[in-house]
């Protein structure tokens, strides 16, 4: 093997990386250096000096905001305007002193004030004003409004923000790093924007500052230059020429500095920078160019106009549209030999039982998309589908303990346009309808305002929510609403259609490769029971029955020990299943707890429980509550009512009974009331505090019967 020998660095890359390793004692004598130039007169070499350093950062400054893409790409920017404002004041303290002293203030005042005034003293001292006009009215005054404005809106919605954080995190839609990375985000966000309110104070102050100097300048300039017996026009025309140099070398770099400040704080969010944004948004489309070339050739017949100027213009922008209508029926074209592309490739040629055995294959998950929603689908469009999908992967293998199918995107343009469904093994179990150019705003129980939309149901959820105009985001998360994009939706419901269905999807193959992974580092437990004890069908059934619970099966060791531990004496998939879920019990009760270690629950009354432990039955689906109907809608609505009851309190409680019936009792319920968990007392860990909040009882007369 040839070792290739690292080319020796240059010396000024290692000198720059120790610069950068002491920046802070170097900011330390920069700022130190600036106060010593309010106090300390400087020659005119260093003065020249500071001069083009100040101009040179402030371009810098500018360059790199016109390249971030976020606001918080360039946190640094409130303290960095400070240390350029108080730059700026004190090399105007020092070009003043060094005018009032020696009538001279180095070459590059001079430079400027001569290109400026040229011949003319009035039209440069005009000039000069309407640029000081500019950049205090201007530039200043709309940067401090719009950073005013930032401000008060990013603290606004500060508590609408972390809320939809909450809720998304409530939801399952991210974890707990995640969450924690997105506080900080916008507790960042908030500071931020409040930094550059009190900043460009420093910015408007230095615009007035830089005006007085001008005003002491002629003034002070004038008297010294009379005491000096000097004549009054040769005292004017020099010290008129020197303020104007001096007032050119300050407000060029704050008027630079002004308008990063002015563009930083108008940046929303997005992943290009600027100019790119500004082309591709200002030259996406022909038809305006269109537009502005008729305009032009309008002028163009109109008496008093410069032709050559109009002609040269029209030209060039119908030039641009002609260019950007090929464009798009270029792309057109080329989109539509790839979809038929893909037609023919997908087209079934019934020509020998191999082609017939391609219509088969069904899959596992599918989501299929109307044409209005394939945007979210295609990442050159902004869609992050794909990504999200990726994050319910990880997702549903950290609560559930099993690797989630794939999911197939598809676009069906037999859908209404807004609508997506979601189809396991090829049934659609679900459709709903999104708005993509709304967001959804969900009631979080502590709103004061209500906003105009289109009311519809949240489907994972199921509670009533609104799509409002996106313009209405931050104003909506002010006023305590939960708001989420579509994609957010339609990730959500996906989501818990997979949590509701994990155990169909947890086939005999899924299950073997569970068990391999498991006897990677446990070789012992799965010799001991597979293929001796049950077979992996009988284990998958198993795992079947506590998912269909949504009891995560991670864990899978401490499953397979207890089905060890138990198969030999039972072959009852049922009992088997309760036996592992007492296994998991401290998991389930985590599960089901709230934030203060209490399980809330409702029970049930003690003559009812008596008597369903009477009428458990044995059939061949397993183990049945045998009761008339009567008595099982009398206990479904007893049980509503203290869920509703619960619900009001804010808490979603679980249903608490014997282990004798937790079983047949889930099978009773699950069709009416899904949402309910079932869990016995034998699961209820030690230190976890129960609090019942209600008891379902029915009438004694229904009882007896």
């Amino acid at each position: 093997m040839t070792v290739v020998p690292n080319r020796a660095s240059p010396p000024w890359l290692g000198m720059i990386q120790r610069v950068t390793k002491q920046s802070d004692i170097f900011m330390a004598v920069l700022i130190l250096t600036i106060l010593a130039m309010l106090i300390v007169p400087i020659p005119e070499f260093i003065l020249d000096t500071m001069l083009v350093i100040n101009l040179a950062a402030a371009v810098m400054v500018l360059i790199t905001t016109l390249y971030n893409s976020q606001p918080l790409q360039f946190s640094a920017f409130p303290s960095l305007l400070l240390v350029t404002t108080l730059f700026r004041l004190s090399l105007n303290v020092a070009a003043t002193k060094l005018i009032l002293t020696t009538g001279k203030a180095g070459a590059v005042i001079d430079a400027f004030g001569h290109f400026v005034v040229g011949n003319n003293y009035i039209v440069g001292i005009i000039a000069f004003l309407i640029l000081v006009v500019v950049q205090f009215i201007v530039i200043t005054k709309g940067g401090e409004r719009v950073a005013e404005v930032a401000a008060r809106f990013a603290l606004d919605a500060l508590p609408g923000k972390q809320m939809a954080i909450d809720g998304e995190l409530s939801a399952g839609m991210i974890d707990e790093k995640q969450a924690k990375e997105r506080r900080l985000a916008v507790q960042r966000e908030a500071d931020f924007y409040g930094a550059m309110d009190g900043a460009s104070k420093f910015v408007r102050g230095d615009a007035i500052a830089a005006i007085m100097i001008i005003i002491i300048n002629v003034i002070g300039g004038f008297a010294l230059g009379l005491s000096r017996g000097e004549q009054v026009m040769d005292v004017l025309q020099r010290y008129t020429l020197l303020t104007i140099g001096e007032g050119l070398v300050s407000q060029m770099p704050a008027l630079l500095i002004s308008t990063a400040t002015g563009l930083l704080v108008t940046r929303s969010a997005s992943d290009r920078p600027l100019g790119e944004e500004f082309s591709t948004q200002l030259f996406s489309r022909p038809r305006p160019l269109w537009i502005v070339t008729g305009f032009l050739l309008c002028l163009l017949v109109l008496p008093g106009f410069p032709k050559p100027q109009l002609l040269l213009g029209a030209l060039c922008v119908g030039g641009g549209a002609v260019v950007l209508q090929r464009t798009e029926k270029r792309n057109a074209v080329v989109a539509r030999d790839a979809e038929e592309r893909a037609m023919a490739e997908s087209r079934v040629h019934p020509s020998g039982p191999e082609s017939v055995l391609e219509l088969l294959g069904v899959e596992t998950i599918k989501v299929e998309l109307g044409s209005n929603l394939v945007p979210l689908a295609l990442p050159e469009e902004g869609g992050n589908l794909a990504d999200r999908v990726a994050g319910v992967r990880k997702q549903i293998a950290l609560e559930l303990g099993i690797v989630m199918p794939t999911v197939r995107i598809r676009d069906n343009l037999q859908l209404r346009p807004n609508i997506y469904q979601v189809e396991i093994k090829g049934a659609v179990l679900a459709a709903h309808e999104l708005q993509m150019n709304c967001v959804l705003a969900l009631d979080s129980g502590m709103t004061y305002q209500k906003f105009d939309g289109i009311e519809t149901i949240e489907p994972a959820l199921g509670t009533p929510a609104t799509w409002i105009a996106r313009v209405l985001k931050e104003r909506a998360e002010m006023a305590g609403y939960i708001t989420v994009d579509p994609s957010t939706v339609l990730i959500t419901h996906l989501t818990e259609i997979v949590k509701s269905h994990a155990h169909e999807m947890l086939t005999r193959q899924e299950t073997q490769k569970l068990i391999d992974h498991v006897k990677l580092h446990d070789e012992a437990v799965v010799n001991e029971l597979i293929p001796n004890v049950m077979t992996v069908g009988d284990v998958q059934k198993v795992l079947q029955a506590l998912l269909k619970e949504r009891v995560g099966i991670r864990d899978l060791t401490t499953v397979l020990e207890t089905l060890a531990d138990y198969a030999p004496r039972t072959k009852d998939i049922d009992a088997l299943s309760e036996f592992a879920r007492q296994a998991l019990s401290r998991q389930i009760c985590k599960q089901h707890m709230e934030d203060d270690n209490t399980l809330r629950c409702i029970t049930l009354a003690p003559s009812l429980e008596q008597m369903l432990r009477e009428s458990v039955q044995t059939t061949a689906t397993g183990n049945m509550l045998a009761i008339e109907p009567q008595l099982a809608q009398e206990m479904i609505r007893s049980m509503n009512e203290q869920m509703d009851r619960s619900a009001e309190q804010g808490y979603n409680p679980v249903l608490l009974c014997s282990g004798q019936i937790r079983l047949p009792m889930k099978r009773l319920i699950e069709r009416s009331i899904p949402a309910l968990p079932v869990l016995a007392y034998t699961e209820i860990v030690p230190k976890v505090e129960v609090e019942s909040l209600g008891t379902v009882e029915v009438t004694l007369a229904l009882a007896e019967a």
